[in-house]
């Protein structure tokens, strides 16, 4: 499946269930074409400006009338509560990660006889201390 095909699949989905809702006479955009891409800006994972440059250069074809960066993420504030209607539910399994906790700066690793933590890499970068859970 290629991108262009899950959005279309996305957008057909949200659309499904968004029929009730009517496009402001001013609105360049309908409400059904903003939730598919808060959500894929939810899956993205990346910033706002990486995120915007992705629309524009990849999917002109697909929402002609895409407003500029700034304009686009004050709609997803705006509609944030339609959004999340379509995001799952946080499950434990889904929450649970791990994360260090730096007690010491790594550079002072080794000066006491009783350490209280353990020197070791957490999220690509060295830390002095232990992980929780």
């Amino acid at each position: 499946m290629t991108t262009e095909d899950f959005i279309i699949e996305l957008f057909c989905r949200i659309d499904d269930q968004m029929k009730d809702l009517t496009k402001h006479p001013q609105a360049n955009l309908h409400p059904s074409e903003i939730v598919p891409l808060a959500i894929l800006f939810a899956l993205k994972g990346v910033g706002d400006g990486a995120f915007s440059r992705w629309p524009v250069r990849d999917w002109r074809p697909l929402f002609p009338k895409l407003p500029e960066r700034t304009r686009l993420f004050r709609l997803f504030k705006t509609h944030q509560d339609r959004t999340n209607r379509f995001l799952a539910e946080p499950t434990a399994p889904g929450v649970a990660d791990t994360y260090g906790i730096e007690l010491l700066p790594p550079y002072r690793g080794g000066r006491s006889e009783k350490p209280i933590g353990k020197k070791g890499c957490s999220n690509h970068r060295w830390i002095m201390g232990g992980k929780l859970g």
